[in-house]
């Protein structure tokens, strides 16, 4: 266990590295192609001086975590029946999760840089339609989904406290509209320096001790190579941003953070992880139908929700502190839900 431990420091600072180093080449290359972020008008009116800082930076810790993900799933496919007597651990099945969960991913991601090419070559905040990214989007997480089933992953959850739960068919409708509820909810609170970048680091952080203390080391291994990446991500993120993830890094880290979450078999664990991500896209949900329903008045004065304390006085940095505070807070109840109750 001490050798995995150490791999699984090796993964996060192997991944920080990559994601920061690629910055130092990728930002002035977006910069030299014009590819920078246009601002929506009716966003906040001190957002304009963001305008031209270039987008699609999560190409940065994509390279880093897929690296990473890849080397590190393959040692551990290797490895790691090593610890099938001792541990219990089914490898084969955490990798087939594993090496899915990365295509689910990356799909999303390239779903997201089809869009920020879109907007970035008509230079406006446009990219593909609402419908458009849905239907992508849910054939991504048909196709992952697809993978478990004929590999044999079952239809089963674990539910902290309740145990295993077969949800038959019912698994796949389920999981489906989670995954693309999630991704849609990770890609929402892209939206100040820092923020998306800092909540999905304490999520990956919960995962990575969720997993080391039910030994899903390559689950570990993973998530360690996500915090890793995001942090090297923030080098060049945090406020004031050098450079912006974009759809292209927000989507594919909505993938990611579904992929830990369903590799540990328990993706209702995203209710408590997510909780940031959640109260982003229902912030939205809920002003959309209050402004219908009250034929134009608002509910927040801006959705998402990190607009609307924007609009209150707080500063990125405070928002960024404040919402990190409650993610590591439900993370650490997300862990404690899964060490006392499975």
């Amino acid at each position: 266990m001490i050798v995995y431990g150490v791999w699984t420091f090796i993964a996060a600072i192997v991944s920080f590295i990559i994601a920061a180093v690629t910055g130092k080449f990728l930002i002035p290359y977006l910069h030299k192609i014009n590819f920078g972020q246009t601002i929506l008008d009716d966003g906040p009116k001190w957002h304009k001086s963001k305008q031209g800082t270039p987008v699609m930076g999560g190409i940065m810790f994509i390279i880093a975590i897929v690296t990473v993900g890849v080397i590190s799933t393959v040692v551990y496919l290797l490895t790691g029946n090593d610890f099938i007597d001792t541990y219990r651990a089914d490898v084969g099945t955490e990798v087939i999760y594993l090496f899915a969960g990365i295509g689910l991913a990356l799909a999303n991601g390239l779903i997201g840089f089809i869009d920020d090419y879109t907007k970035v070559v008509k230079k406006r905040n446009l990219g593909l339609t609402a419908k458009q990214k849905l239907v992508f989007q849910f054939l991504a997480a048909a196709a992952y989904l697809a993978v478990l089933g004929f590999s044999g992953c079952g239809t089963t959850t674990i539910i902290p406290f309740a145990g295993e739960v077969d949800l038959g068919f019912f698994y796949y409708i389920i999981s489906a509209v989670v995954i693309v509820g999630v991704v849609n909810a990770v890609n929402l609170t892209d939206g100040i320096d820092g923020l998306d970048g800092s909540i999905t680091f304490f999520v990956a952080v919960a995962v990575m001790l969720i997993g080391s203390s039910t030994y899903a080391l390559g689950v570990t291994a993973l998530s360690a190579a996500v915090a890793g990446g995001c942090l090297g991500f923030l080098v060049w993120n945090f406020h004031p941003a050098k450079v912006f993830m974009g759809d292209t890094g927000s989507l594919f880290l909505g993938g990611i953070v579904c992929a830990l979450a369903f590799a540990t078999r328990m993706p209702i664990l995203l209710l408590p992880l997510g909780i940031v991500y959640l109260c982003e896209m229902f912030s939205v949900m809920l002003q959309v139908s209050y402004f219908k329903l009250t034929h134009g008045k608002r509910l927040f004065k801006m959705s998402p929700i990190h607009h609307h304390f924007e609009m209150c006085g707080w500063s990125e940095v405070k928002i960024v502190g404040v919402f990190s505070l409650v993610t590591a807070i439900f993370g650490g109840i997300s862990f404690a839900l899964v060490l006392f109750g499975t």
